[in-house]
């Protein structure tokens, strides 16, 4: 790596002489024969070289009389402040266009360096003068280091040994075909090269970069986009970290040659370098999973000084690396590699370091690239560059091809197999710090380093937008036409799907799914999935219990849901079956598994628990608080390809609950009640509420609300609710059990004010529509006090407030009836 940087600056010796340098500086100059001044030098140095005073600390303040740009930290903590502010201006600029973060980082670092700002002396001298220029360098490797650390804890190599045969296939094509195509143009270009790109190392260098897609770079290209739990993210995935064990061999071939270059047995000790810092790591490996091991069986978290330790362990595998000749950023992320991925230690580590690697060191890794990147010196060396752009372009079209290609062999759709070719060839961090390495070794000159750095840039920054115009993760669970349970014949299977995020949900949802009544004529088959947050590693986990009876230990937690509801479902074994996931990934692409899986299997309700960030329970709401559960319930409720029910659980407020109390939800005396207020959902509520009244320990009242004088009313809709009503009324105009009234409001007040009167405490289970097709009129002047209308709408919102006496749950079911544009 770049490790001697310039304390010392030429002076031209023909234009002055020693009288006119700056006070308190010695020049130096051997011609000949050595004198006392340069007694001691061995070789010559041509012309002079200024030593430059060496600047203390901090300053006593301005109104001293002093600059607090000539001491060192103050002058450190204005350019860190620069260096964020540029990062985040480029970044707040080319959101829009849908460009990735680390390409408005790299154009920030290329902001400050001698391409733009750079070229003003006086703001270099302002700024980042030459002397303390080695700070910011030191900084941004630093912030190299950390990163490639924090990759390899995210990373799972056991992915390796379990992907497939069309993810291998695929890898294979994605690297060995560019590589060759770029070889053979390389090597029909040599004679059009300069001396530094026409060696077999420069060539071989460009061929590997082009071809091989490094999964630190990747990651979060694809987390920015959510594709991290898409089918072409996996896959990416996969295929990413495939290449990249391929990469660290050649790598090591690579660096190894280059070692005996000078010496044969130069490769010898390269080699044992690398067997020790292998034996080293596999000793590592074999603590940590003792310590994660502890952990788990004491249920305590990772302790504060063992996680420094391996913090500091980062650093000083970076030295031992730098040592040996390995490449400074290989330590860190090999040690990464080596430690447990997930809960409870990689979750930890990603946790405290990911924040300050990504945003705080890592703008000065950029500008510590963009200072080495000089745009206007391009122009004097194009035609010498003219065959590494050809290298590089043909490169990258011949990646895209070959990936497309083999995707299409193994049947991949048209879209799906582009969308992987781009996201392949996105490049970043580091190819960047390889470049770094490439120049270090004198594999590369700074024109070639600006070039290549260019090119990066502009390839990220084509195939991101395009991953999205070409991908939408959301297309294949769009129907236009959604199943209900309306729609559910009789006697068939009414299919479920339980979207569970905590162990407190669990009963609630059981009591739910007691009170729909599953029997011998009106069998259920209910899908659970227990979701987690992936924090700590990249990859999505997915466990299907029937399958798989061992959990790994850091999802343990699973199992407490997975055995409850195994309970619940062999009490109602003849006519309930089950089928248990857990599935570990993204908070933010939740909703997408929760889709497909709703599509995959069929199903006519969904089923998700409701947020309540604010109950008052007489106990700390922190353990009520389960953040980005309402996220998720929005975007399952634009994208679902059937019914959805939000269930509001108050099983824990201060009030005694008479259902969970009981032997079953459905016990003795339950009540139930169904506000009607019209539209599809509050068709869908009633059509739920009539299964409950096959349990005859249920009984039902539904208040139907009406506009006066038929105000606002929707002549279909009103035609399609009076349809619905009339078949309720007809099928249980004889049962006792059931209680129908209708009502007629003016406005949103009077509406509240019903829902208000008829709430005597004797209600177990509140059912209401969400608001597709309500009658305007009928919430007129509630819109501007309700909190989560969107997602429960107004009158869900009302009934399942927290200061609503006697309520015990809230269901709210719909169904869109609006057509996608595809």
């Amino acid at each position: 790596m770049v490790r001697n940087f310039p304390l010392y600056t030429g002076y031209n010796w023909s234009a002055s002489n020693t009288s006119g340098l700056p006070g308190g500086v010695s020049a130096f100059v051997k011609a000949g024969q050595t004198d006392g001044a340069t007694e001691g030098f061995d070789s010559y140095v041509v012309g002079a070289f200024v030593c430059q005073k060496t600047q203390h600390s901090h300053p006593f303040g301005v109104f001293y009389g002093e600059n607090p740009l000539s001491y060192s930290f103050p002058l450190v903590l204005l350019e860190i402040s620069f260096v964020l502010l540029a990062t985040r201006l480029v970044r707040f600029i080319l959101k829009p266009l849908r460009q990735p973060k680390i390409v408005s980082e790299i154009i920030g670092g290329i902001l400050v360096g001698p391409s733009v700002l750079g070229r003003s002396k006086k703001f270099k001298a302002f700024l980042f003068p030459e002397n303390a220029d080695f700070m910011v360098k030191n900084i941004g490797l630093l912030g190299f280091m950390y990163f490639l650390f924090v990759s390899g804890v995210k990373m799972d190599m056991n992915l390796v040994t379990t992907s497939g045969k069309k993810h291998i296939w695929i890898t294979l094509a994605s690297v060995i075909f560019p590589l060759s195509i770029v070889l053979a143009v390389g090597f029909s270009l040599r004679k059009s090269m300069d001396a530094h790109l026409a060696t077999i190392s420069s060539i071989g260098a460009v061929a590997s970069t082009v071809s091989i897609t490094a999964f630190p770079v990747l990651y979060p290209v694809l987390r920015e986009l959510n594709l991290l739990s898409s089918e072409v993210g996996r896959m990416a995935l996969s295929i990413s970290i495939l290449a990249d064990t391929i990469g660290m061999v050649a790598l090591i071939a690579f660096e190894a040659s280059k070692q005996g270059e000078t010496q044969s047995n130069n490769t010898g000790w390269y080699l044992m370098s690398s067997v020790l810092i292998l034996i080293i790591l596999l000793l590592v490996r074999k603590l940590m999973i003792r310590v994660v091991f502890r952990s788990g069986q004491d249920g305590k978290p990772i302790d504060q000084a063992f996680i420094l330790a391996i913090l500091l362990g980062a650093l000083f595998m970076g030295f031992l690396t730098d040592m040996f000749g390995l490449a400074i950023g290989n330590g860190p992320m090999w040690l990464g590699l080596v430690i447990p991925d997930g809960p409870p230690l990689g979750s930890t580590l990603v946790e405290r370091t990911e924040t300050i690697a990504s945003d705080i060191l890592m703008p000065f890794s950029f500008a510590f690239i963009g200072m080495y990147v000089d745009v206007s010196n391009v122009s004097f060396v194009w035609p010498a560059l003219k065959p590494l752009v050809a290298m590089t372009v043909v490169g990258y079209f011949t990646k895209i091809l070959a990936t497309v290609l083999a995707c299409l062999y193994f049947k991949i759709p048209l879209r799906d197999s582009l969308a992987l070719g781009f996201s392949l060839s996105v490049r970043g961090q580091v190819e960047l710090l390889l470049f770094i390495h490439w120049m270090d070794k004198g594999i590369l000159d700074p024109s070639y380093f600006t070039m290549l750095v260019l090119l990066t840039t502009l390839i990220t920054g084509i195939v991101t937008p395009l991953i999205t115009v070409v991908y939408d993760p959301t297309k294949p669970y769009r129907v236009n036409k959604r199943r209900t349970i309306q729609h559910t014949a009789p006697g068939s299977d009414l299919r479920i799907l339980l979207a569970i995020q905590d162990e407190e949900s669990v009963a609630g949802l059981i009591n739910l799914l007691e009170a729909s009544n599953p029997t011998p004529s009106t069998p259920f088959s209910v899908t659970a999935l227990c979701m987690l947050e992936l924090v700590g590693r990249a990859a999505p986990v997915s466990i299907d219990h029937d399958r798989q009876r061992q959990v790994p230990s850091q999802y343990a937690s699973c199992l407490v849901i997975h055995n409850a509801l195994s309970q619940f479902q062999e009490l109602h074994a003849d006519y309930l079956k089950l089928h248990s996931h857990t599935i570990v990934i993204p908070k933010r692409t939740m909703y997408q598994d929760i889709c497909e899986r709703a599509l995959i299997n069929k199903s006519t309700l969904i089923i998700l628990p409701f947020n309540r960030d604010n109950l008052d329970t007489g106990v700390g709401t922190g353990e009520r608080q389960r953040l980005g559960v309402r996220s998720v319930n929005s975007f399952v409720l634009s994208h679902a390809p059937c019914s959805v029910g939000i269930l509001v659980d108050k099983g824990h407020t201060v009030r005694p609950n008479p259902i969970a109390s009981s032997a079953a939800f459905g016990g003795a005396g339950h009540h139930f009640a169904v506000l009607f207020l019209g539209g599809a959902d509050a068709r869908e509520a009633l059509a739920h509420a009539d299964r409950m009244l096959s349990n005859p320990d249920v009984c039902l009242t539904v208040i139907r609300f009406l506009a006066f004088n038929g105000q606002g009313d929707d002549e279909m809709e009103k035609k399609l609710d009076d349809g619905v009503v009339t078949w309720f009324w007809v099928k249980n105009e004889d049962n006792e059990r059931v209680l129908y009234r209708e009502v007629v409001v003016r406005n949103g007040a009077e509406t509240v004010a019903t829902i208000q009167a008829i709430n005597e405490d004797t209600f177990d289970l509140w059912i209401v529509g969400r608001k597709q097709g309500i009658n305007p009129l009928l919430l007129e002047g509630l819109l501007d006090w309700t909190e989560n209308h969107h997602e429960l709408g107004v009158i869900g919102d009302y009934v399942g407030a927290v200061d609503f006496g006697d309520l015990y749950v809230l269901i709210q079911l719909y169904i869109e009836q609006y057509k996608r544009k595809v």
